[in-house]
C-alpha cells in the first residue's frame, strides 16, 4: 500500500515560509506530479515526505500513519534524485543491489531481486558494466533498479530526467511511465517542465510560493484552471489573457483564450484583428505570434501548415465555448 496524505504541512527556514500549509490525498498506485516555477517549493515538500527535511507543522501519513518523526529509512519510500548517484567503481549489479546488501539480506535473494530489476528496466545485458561504460540513459534506468529492489511503498522522482538531452527525455519519460503503470507503486514526480507533467502524470499538482493553486488530473488543469496562475502555466504556448472592455463586455476582469483555440482567417473582417510579427513553421503545426494592437501580443495555433508569414494581416477568433473568465482577484468565474 502507498496511501499518502498530507494534513496542513509547513516548512519554515527561520522567518522565511516555504510551504505554507498544503493539504493533498494521494491515493495508492496514483502517479502525481508537483510542478510549478523555480522556487515554487515542489523539490522541498518531497523531502518533507521523504523526510529529508523535518516539517514545521501539520502531519505526513502513509498508509494511515503519521510519519512525521519517522525516520527516512523507516518509512518505506525509495528516491531517485536529479545526480545518478551510482558508485562508479561498481559494476550495475553492485549499484543496483547495494541497499539490499547494506539491509543484511542473503546473497541470492539479493541477486534475484537485481535480476529481475534489471530484467524490467531492459539493464540485463549491462549488469557487470561499470557505470562509466552506460549511457545517460542507462545511468538514470541504473538509479530507478536501485529504488525498484527495495519494493517501497512509493517512488519519489525528484527532477530524474533534467540531466538528458530531449530526445532521451521523451524516451525516458514513456519509459518511467509504463514502469509505474507495471509496478502499480504509487509515484510522486517532480519536475518544472509543465509538458513532462501533462503526458505523465494521472493528478498534477501546481505549486506556487508554496501554496497549492490546484489538485487535478492533467485535462481538468487545462480545461477548468482554478486561477490565472495556474491557467498560464498549464498549456503550451501559454494562454492568451486579454483585459479591458473586451474583458468587461464577457463579466470578467480578464479572459483568457489558449492558442489553439482561435481560428486564423488572413484579412478576415471579424474577431481580433493584428498583423503577425513571427510565424514558426514546424511542419506538425504552425505557431502565429500576432500585434493585436491594445490587446497585445497574442499567439494562435495551427495545426498543420500555414503559408502566412510575419507582416501578413489576420483575424483571430475565439472559441466563445472556450473563452475562460476570471475576477479581479484572479480566480476563475464558473458558468
Amino acid at each position: 500500500m502507498g496511501q499518502i496524505t498530507l494534513q496542513g504541512v509547513q516548512k519554515s527556514f527561520g522567518p522565511v515560509h516555504i510551504i505554507k500549509g498544503a493539504d493533498l490525498d494521494i491515493a495508492d498506485g496514483s502517479f502525481v506530479v508537483f510542478v510549478g516555477p523555480s522556487g515554487c517549493g515542489k523539490t522541498t515538500l518531497l523531502r518533507l515526505i521523504a523526510g529529508l527535511e523535518d516539517v514545521s507543522g501539520g502531519n505526513i501519513l502513509i498508509d494511515g500513519k503519521n510519519v512525521v518523526d519517522t525516520p527516512p529509512a523507516k518509512r518505506g519510500l525509495s528516491m531517485v534524485f536529479q545526480s545518478y548517484a551510482l558508485y562508479p567503481h561498481m559494476s550495475v549489479r553492485g549499484n543496483i543491489g547495494f541497499g539490499l546488501k547494506m539491509a543484511g539480506l542473503p546473497k541470492d535473494e539479493i541477486n534475484r531481486k537485481v535480476e529481475a530489476a534489471a530484467a524490467t528496466l531492459n539493464l540485463t545485458p549491462y549488469l557487470d558494466r561499470k557505470p562509466r561504460e552506460l549511457s545517460g540513459g542507462q545511468r538514470q534506468r541504473v538509479a530507478i533498479g536501485r529504488a525498484i529492489v527495495r519494493e517501497p511503498k512509493a517512488f519519489l522522482f525528484d527532477e530524474p530526467l533534467s540531466n538528458l538531452d530531449a530526445a532521451l527525455r521523451v524516451q525516458m519519460r514513456i519509459e518511467v511511465t509504463r514502469l509505474q503503470k507495471q509496478l502499480g507503486t504509487t509515484a510522486i514526480y517532480v519536475t518544472h517542465d509543465q509538458v513532462e507533467a501533462m503526458t505523465m502524470a494521472d493528478k498534477i499538482v501546481v505549486l506556487n510560493g508554496g501554496k497549492i493553486e490546484q489538485y487535478g488530473s492533467p485535462l481538468e488543469l487545462y480545461e477548468r484552471p482554478a486561477n490565472l496562475f495556474v491557467a498560464g502555466f498549464i498549456g503550451s504556448p501559454k494562454m492568451n489573457f486579454v483585459t479591458g472592455e473586451l474583458a468587461k463586455q464577457q463579466g470578467a476582469a480578464t479572459i483568457g483564450v489558449r492558442p489553439e483555440h482561435l481560428k486564423i482567417e488572413r484579412d478576415g473582417a471579424g474577431g481580433w484583428q493584428g498583423t503577425i510579427a513571427v510565424a514558426e513553421h514546424l511542419g506538425s503545426d504552425t505557431f502565429l505570434y500576432v500585434d493585436a494592437g491594445q490587446l497585445g501580443m497574442l499567439t494562435a495555433r495551427y495545426i498543420g501548415e500555414l503559408s502566412l508569414h510575419a507582416g501578413d494581416r489576420v483575424s483571430l477568433l475565439p472559441d466563445p465555448a472556450r473563452i475562460h473568465r476570471f475576477d479581479e482577484a484572479g480566480n476563475a468565474l464558473r458558468g
